[in-house]
């Protein structure tokens, strides 16, 4: 028999060469982040690099002011004015406790047993919003007013015997004391706490705790190891972004309380506006800025989280 010898099949042709990708959008990114870039440039960074500048330097207003890298201005500020930090920081603090306090209850309501009433509840969240800071600031003025319901259902429970020994009230007066101010940063600051933790806790699956319930968790212990560490990223938001802007305030403490009760905010704005010592009020405000970012700094890092909503 003739062997038969087949043919090998045709080469195929070569593949023709692939260009590399044109990278058309490589620079729509940044050209995106151009707008926001440009804002914080001019409406943050220079005023920063002005006010440092301001802070250095020596001179009046009649003849002058000149960068002279004065920067004893900043221990002379200090030194001066330290009670106003340390009232700023407990005032902001008190207030920052009690908003989480009635914040987080609420914001648990609204997250898990508010049902078809969610939307309801979270308008009057914001509805404070809706009304100028300075009027929701004046309204507690006739709330707190003397020999007014409020000041004297709390003289009815002596309430007010229990704070006028914490040096928080003055007898039987509330107005112009270190708990209207307290009472003013908590109102005007509470929305600022429920947002937060209502996003955080309704990111929380449900059948997490139906799985504690069914290993026999009793309620309190399900909101102890479930739903309260899950929901610390909220608590982080919320504690920030409450006492951040109260740290500062100068409303609340101007229009609420007294000369005893003014905040490092009251001093830097009467520097600014009245005394006209802009070297004094620019080394105030970065010693709050530095001594706030420290502040949370360390919160951040003890609290554990960085996954702020």
């Amino acid at each position: 028999m003739a062997a038969v010898t087949e043919a090998p099949p045709p080469l195929a042709p070569p593949a023709p060469e692939k260009k590399p990708p044109r990278r058309r959008g490589r620079w729509m990114p940044y050209l995106l982040l151009l707008p926001g870039l440009l804002w914080l440039i001019v409406f943050f960074a220079l005023p920063m690099v002005y006010q440092a500048s301001t802070s250095v330097q020596t001179g009046s207003l009649e003849e002058g002011y000149e960068v002279t890298w004065h920067f004893a201005t900043y221990w002379d500020a200090l030194s001066e004015y330290w009670p106003q930090f340390l009232r700023s920081v407990l005032y902001a603090g008190a207030a920052t406790v009690l908003c989480l306090l009635l914040g987080y209850p609420l914001a648990y309501l609204i997250a898990f047993r508010a049902g078809r009433w969610k939307h309801l509840i979270m308008i009057l969240v914001i509805a404070p919003f809706f009304t100028s800071f300075l009027i929701r600031t004046l309204a507690w003025k006739t709330i707190l007013a003397d020999g007014g319901p409020v000041v004297g259902a709390l003289n009815a429970l002596h309430v007010l015997d229990v704070t006028s020994w914490l040096g928080m009230t003055s007898g039987d007066r509330v107005l112009a004391t270190p708990l209207a101010v307290v009472c003013g940063l908590t109102y005007n600051f509470l929305p600022f706490m429920i947002l937060p933790l209502y996003t955080s806790l309704e990111r929380i699956d449900g059948r997490l705790h139906e799985a504690a319930g069914d290993l026999y968790a009793r309620p309190f212990t399900t909101f102890r190891k479930v739903t309260f560490p899950l929901s610390m990223p909220g608590v982080v938001s919320g504690t920030l972004l409450t006492f951040i802007p109260a740290a500062g305030d100068y409303v609340n403490a101007d229009l609420l309380g007294s000369t005893d009760t003014r905040m490092i905010g009251n001093v830097i704005q009467s520097q600014f506006l009245r005394i006209l010592d802009y070297p004094t009020a620019a080394a105030l405000s970065f010693i709050l800025m530095f001594a706030i970012l420290i502040m949370v700094t360390l919160y951040i890092r003890r609290s554990g989280t960085e996954d702020l909503v």
